[in-house]
């Protein structure tokens, strides 16, 4: 599992029919700054700290056949903001 901040949202117009609705989001996994595209069924914002899962473990949690998605968004983070 990798702790990761959403940096800005992946618009497609088409995508195929075994994935579900959802977002893909860009993120900046933390610490390291390595960036990913990751699909979002929780409705993550720009800015917020989530936790992403990736490889077979993202693809086999959604619905129904296996979907090519490669990290999914499976919690978000509370920060205490100052």
């Amino acid at each position: 599992m990798l702790r990761a901040r959403v940096i800005q949202s992946i618009w497609s117009t088409k995508k195929i029919d075994s994935i579900p609705s959802g977002a893909f989001l860009e993120v900046e996994v933390e610490p390291g700054g390595t960036r990913l595209v990751a699909f979002d069924v929780l409705g993550s914002g720009v800015g917020e700290a989530v936790l992403v899962t990736t490889g077979s473990v993202a693809a086999a949690w959604l619905p129904g056949d296996t979907p090519p998605i490669d990290a999914l968004i499976i919690g978000s983070i509370d920060e205490e903001r100052t």
